[in-house]
């Protein structure tokens, strides 16, 4: 994932990670906050529409948490 400052203010978080995947937020913590929001939203609905989930992501447990094996960076 990576957060691209805005020339207006805040970061954005492109959909590179997953087309559905986009956020925002007013600064560092609020983007990474909302970006883990959306990433559970995009994985809730690949796994509503039985679509694979990437590789690169995977469920520790069923219930529990998800994880990504990621590098963040800001640009």
């Amino acid at each position: 994932m990576v957060l691209e400052s805005q020339p207006e203010g805040g970061y954005v978080l492109p959909p590179r990670c997953s087309p559905e995947l986009i956020s925002e937020g007013d600064s560092v913590a609020e983007a990474l906050a909302n970006a883990e929001d959306a990433f559970a939203v995009v994985v809730e609905i690949y796994e509503d529409r039985g679509i694979p989930i990437p590789s690169s992501i995977y469920v520790d447990d069923a219930i529990g948490p998800v994880s990504v094996e990621t590098i963040v960076s800001l640009s």
